[in-house]
């Protein structure tokens, strides 16, 4: 829901705050994870989802890691995005 409400506010040109930024890229990990994408890609595309245009000002150094648990077709994993905000 909250990835829905991030993604409904960018289409307006409304930038996202913490919460908001924190939601799209999780999102992001738990589908690709859904759609056989690797751990690896994921890690690097998690850092593509979102510009520092995007977001309102300190966001990008609140955030240095994302960690989010999501289901593979091989079963759970912890994908950590490195500095998601570029």
């Amino acid at each position: 829901m909250a990835a829905m409400v991030a993604r409904r506010r960018l289409e307006r040109g409304v930038k996202l705050n913490h919460p908001e930024t924190i939601a799209l890229i999780s999102d992001f990990v738990v589908e690709g994870a859904r759609d056989g994408r690797s751990v690896a890609d994921l890690m690097e595309a998690g850092a593509h989802v979102i510009t520092r245009e995007q977001v309102m000002d300190g966001v990008p150094e609140m955030i240095h890691d994302i960690q989010v648990e999501a289901t593979f077709p091989d079963g759970t994993k912890l994908v950590t995005v490195h500095e998601p905000i570029r």
